[in-house]
């Protein structure tokens, strides 16, 4: 099974007039049983590497959210077996996300392998955490130059730069169900 296939069956799921929770984590489950330790252990290096280009003060915090949030995703959908997700999926959002996941898996590859596992880990990580989780792609807490953070207030996920992304057709914040924190 190729990663790449993964969007074929999320287009066909979103081909249903709606999908449950159950449907999409069942599909991320199997394509996550192709994700090895290597794989994992290959993202964890191509995050630190990008982590050289964040501003020193930041650099730690950044990885160990990053690393420790992505790869703990992915732990967690392997592993996650006692899931009752009967509720629907906001589906217009998840029709609205394939040509950014598209765009994914083209902009994400680290390498030019046919193996190359990190965009199929990265589709995973954000369509588990927005639609399964119910939470924002970047945690409660991650911290941005500024010392400025993602939060809840009121229930509500707020992101210190969503709006800086909204120019940029390849950002993940596209998903993200975090709004813009106000008077940011």
């Amino acid at each position: 099974m190729k990663s790449e296939c993964i969007l074929v069956e999320l287009k066909k799921l979103s081909d249903e007039n709606s999908i449950t929770k159950k449907e999409l984590m069942e599909l991320l489950k199997k394509y996550a049983r192709i994700i090895s330790v290597h794989d994992l252990m290959m993202a964890t290096a191509h995050m630190r590497k990008d982590g050289e280009f964040v501003h020193a003060n930041y650099r730690e915090k950044y990885l160990e959210v990053y690393i420790k949030y992505f790869i703990l995703r992915m732990k967690e959908v392997i592993e996650k077996n006692d899931y009752d997700y009967d509720s629907n999926i906001d589906k217009q959002s998840f029709d609205t996300s394939f040509p950014m996941l598209e765009r994914t898996f083209e902009k994400e590859r680290i390498s030019t392998s046919k193996d190359d596992k990190f965009p199929l880990i990265y589709v995973i990580t954000a369509l588990y955490t927005t639609f399964i989780l119910e939470e924002p792609i970047h945690p409660v807490g991650s911290e941005f130059p500024g010392s400025l953070k993602v939060e809840v207030k009121n229930g509500e996920f707020l992101c210190p730069v969503k709006d800086k992304q909204k120019d940029n057709t390849n950002a993940i914040c596209h998903l993200c169900l975090a709004e813009q924190t106000p008077n940011i």
